[in-house]
């Protein structure tokens, strides 16, 4: 192969894969927005033809596996950064602090149920769990974790955190490392004197979820 025609395959598969993942980013606000939204709403959003897609994804339900895959692998790879560092509670709190951040529950929170899982899926799920135990228990020996929390508590605390949504995604940001906070003082043995993250909620600021859609 020539370097020129090298260079172009390169440049073509560096194209496409910027069009998958403005295809995965338009998906992604798509399908949590609206988990029934037809996939040509995804296409639309992306900005690109539904051949494009669809030489991609064979199926709206390929899309949905994919989005969820992507988030089960970015769980699994904060989790296995967490346990790089040295302090238990900080590799813990840090952990949750990252994962909400990413947003990963939104995904599960809206598609669960909506495609029929993977093996692969099924054993990337089983190393989240194991990792997430690993945390847990390290947490629990600082003595900083409260004894009676089990490790699918975390499952509820990041649900509680991805339901946190206004329209603007950096105050949705704000919002949830405050709820964090909140959560994770109920989940600590230790008394935590430092104010609460970001601007507290205002009055009416979730007012605008009551607006009806046209």
């Amino acid at each position: 192969m020539s370097t020129t025609s090298g260079k172009t395959l390169g440049g073509r598969r560096a194209q496409a894969a910027r069009n998958d993942e403005v295809i995965l980013e338009a998906a992604r606000a798509v399908f949590l927005d609206d988990p029934k939204a037809p996939i040509a709403a995804v296409a639309e959003r992306a900005g690109v033809g539904i051949s494009a897609l669809y030489r991609r994804y064979a199926g709206k339900e390929d899309l949905l596996r994919q989005l969820c895959h992507d988030g089960l692998r970015r769980y699994v790879e904060e989790a296995e950064t967490a346990l790089a560092e040295p302090d238990d509670w900080a590799a813990f709190t840090g952990f949750l602090a990252r994962v909400v951040d990413a947003d990963v529950h939104s995904l599960t929170v809206h598609l669960a149920g909506t495609f029929t899982p993977t093996e692969e899926m099924g054993r990337d799920a089983m190393r989240a769990g194991e990792l997430a135990a690993t945390l847990v228990d390290r947490a629990h020996a600082s003595g900083r974790l409260r004894p009676d929390a089990v490790v699918h508590d975390l499952g509820l605390l990041l649900e509680a955190c991805a339901a946190v949504r206004v329209p603007d995604p950096e105050r949705t940001r704000q919002l949830r490392r405050r709820q964090l906070a909140v959560l994770l003082a109920g989940l600590s043995s230790v008394p935590d004197t430092d104010p609460l993250p970001g601007p507290a909620p205002a009055a009416g600021e979730f007012d605008w979820r009551w607006r009806r859609r046209e």
